[in-house]
């Protein structure tokens, strides 16, 4: 999968950066035969671009910010180049594809969580959710992305899918949370 760096992002890139993209690109085989252009922003975490030109795909661009940068906000922007490939082409007969990833950053951030546990790094921007829960993501990371799956399976016959996922999530925030045992973090040692 062939990367391009703009001359700003040259400068900054480390092996770390490099890495994280690498490995998150292994999660979208959408995109293994596409040239991905990766620059740098210092405004906003992330931003994706898909550019057509005379209805072919002329490029891909993400641009990241690299201080900050956590393997949920590459997946983001990567998500975002999957929604501008099918929706950027406009050449033929728009046809309603239910397994295609809707537009908006909500949807963005539904099915960036879905798509691997990789992403799980850092607490979604766009989908509601308790700022307890944001606090302690770790606690509440893999629920939440069991109910984006489910929410995206759900999307074929509920319509406000996005609703019924937010709602769950608040429920998730205030059900009792359980307790690990002790025992199980503790390392366990035969005796002699």
């Amino acid at each position: 999968m062939p990367l391009r760096f703009t001359p700003q992002m040259k400068q900054r890139v480390t092996r770390r950066i490099l890495e994280m993209v690498q490995r998150s690109l292994g999660c979208f085989p959408e995109l293994k035969d596409a040239t991905i252009t990766i620059g740098y922003t210092r405004k906003h975490l992330g931003s994706a671009t898909v550019i057509y030109r005379k209805g072919e795909l002329y490029r891909m661009i993400i641009r990241l910010k690299v201080r900050k940068v956590t393997y949920h906000t590459i997946g983001h922007e990567l998500t975002h180049l999957v929604q501008g490939l099918a929706y950027g082409e406009r050449s033929g007969a728009r046809r309603a594809d239910p397994d295609r990833i809707p537009t908006g950053e909500t949807q963005c951030d539904i099915w960036t969580l879905a798509r691997d546990p990789l992403f799980l790094d850092d607490p979604p921007t766009y989908i509601k959710m308790p700022r307890m829960m944001r606090e302690r993501w770790p606690d509440y990371a893999e629920s939440v992305r069991h109910l984006c799956i489910a929410a995206i399976a759900k999307r074929h016959t509920e319509r406000r899918y996005i609703r019924w996922l937010e709602q769950e999530i608040r429920a998730l925030a205030k059900a009792p949370k359980r307790e690990k045992s002790a025992g199980a973090a503790q390392l366990l040692l035969p005796f002699i």
